[in-house]
């Protein structure tokens, strides 16, 4: 997939953009960073610091990273467009180290988190708030054929969507700095601002998309960060039953002993549509895929992802097309990215149900009330975060996250800029060293 991809691109050429996706260096610098080599294959190696390449650029020192359950997805080779060489990453946050000639509002020593997407600010999209469709940052035309148009750019996640640098690195360059970095308080610790960068506002839009509202039932497929922040938000939307799928003993324990909320366990119940019709006899309210398409249950469509027929599997889509009541609504958050056969288009139309694909997250257009809720401590990110790691540990931590080991949920990733772990946070732990300390969640 990733040599025709990138053959297809070669011959299509690159989409124009007014930036360099490209980055200079400094001379004679180093950092560590993840590096992807191939399908289950990163490692952590030296490579050339970022250098401000664009006026409007900012390069940090990043104090505070992560890994995210759609970076599997790059781990395992199912995203178009990647190529060696690639750094990863999509979710990070730093200090202002060198600021192009153009920025004006920050200046070195600004603490910020980044946007995981790269948006213009100035561009139709951008000044209508959908800053995750800008229009002037992807260079992919494999994407604009696709789909008819380009999405915006992502920080260190395939050419598929402009193929930039990422953020599991020591420094990262960020484009547009103005527009993609948010200023962050310093009584905040990183623990609590890094996951502004996506998780916090992911979560959240896939509640406003699934128009999740007081008294409403809502089942959420899949419960990592992404699911178990959703819902968070749901109980804060006073919606009256929350129901989680999963697998996982300890995230179905976490929802249901810390969150109250119902729970199907996928490994012991053949039939979720029937199971959740039992608790709400009508139909759920509100569905939320948060379990994204590499997930495929049934022989047929293992066999036919196996042999390239589908990219992507729809039968959690076609669980939630059933379950959801006449007129309900779905919200896809999951990551899908190419096709899928035998969508029940049927239960869709005659439902009459709103099967909204959410997008990749305006961040910008949620950051600035997201923040004031961090604050207030209405949504307190450390909730799920197991663990904490260096930037070293890199390599194993995405083997051993793929397996969900050691009760791995969401984890800190600190480099040598980062500060001490905050109060409450998990201590460190080294996969190098063979120390794993127990999971905080």
């Amino acid at each position: 997939m990733q040599t025709a991809a990138n053959a297809t691109q070669m011959v299509l050429g690159r989409r124009p953009v007014p930036i360099s996706v490209a980055h200079r260096t400094r001379p004679d610098e180093t950092m560590k960073a993840l590096v992807w080599y191939g399908k289950q294959d990163v490692r952590v190696e030296e490579v050339p610091v970022p250098a401000v390449t664009n006026p409007q650029d900012v390069v940090c020192k990043v104090t505070g990273t992560t890994v995210c359950g759609s970076d599997l997805h790059l781990y395992h080779g199912e995203i178009m467009q990647l190529q060696k060489g690639d750094i990863l990453g999509h979710e990070w946050m730093g200090v202002v180290d060198e600021v192009g000639p153009e920025v004006k509002t920050l200046k070195k020593g600004d603490r910020v988190v980044s946007s995981f997407q790269i948006a213009c600010g100035t561009c139709k999209y951008c000044k209508e708030g959908l800053s995750s469709m800008c229009d002037r940052t992807n260079t992919s035309r494999v994407q604009e054929k696709m789909y008819g148009q380009a999405t915006a750019a992502i920080f260190g996640y395939s050419h598929f969507v402009g193929g930039y640098a990422g953020g599991q690195a020591e420094y990262v360059r960020c484009p547009y700095a103005e527009n993609n970095l948010l200023k962050v308080p310093d009584h905040l610790p990183d623990e609590k601002v890094l996951y502004l960068s996506d998780i916090i506002p992911t979560s959240y839009h896939s509640v406003v998309r699934a128009d999740v509202s007081e008294g409403k039932s809502v089942a959420i497929w899949g419960l990592g960060p992404i699911g178990l922040l959703a819902a968070q938000w749901c109980k804060l939307a006073k919606a009256k039953r929350v129901v989680g799928i999963d697998s996982v003993p300890e995230r179905l324990a976490f929802v249901r002993d810390k969150l109250g909320c119902d729970v199907i366990d996928i490994s012991t119940t053949k039939d979720v549509v029937k199971a959740l019709y039992e608790l709400e006899p009508d139909g759920i309210d509100c569905a939320i895929d948060a379990a994204a398409f590499r997930y495929a249950k049934g022989a047929m469509h293992k066999v036919q992802r196996a042999l390239s027929l589908e990219t992507d599997t729809p039968e959690v889509i076609n669980e939630a097309l059933r379950a959801v009541r006449k007129f309900g609504t779905i919200s896809l958050i999951a990551d899908y990215a190419g096709f899928a056969n035998g969508v029940n288009v049927g239960a869709l139309m005659e439902k009459g149900i709103t099967l909204r694909g959410c997008g990749q997250t305006p961040v910008q257009h949620y950051w600035h009330d997201l923040l004031k809720k961090v604050e207030s401590g209405e949504m307190d990110p450390t909730m799920i975060l197991s663990h904490r790691f260096k930037v070293d540990d890199f390599r194993e931590l995405y083997e051993h996250f793929d397996k969900k080991d050691y009760g791995l949920l969401k984890v800190f990733v600190e480099t040598r800029f980062s500060a001490p772990a905050a109060e409450g946070t998990p201590m460190l732990s080294s996969f190098k060293e063979g120390r794993i300390e127990p999971s905080q969640v």
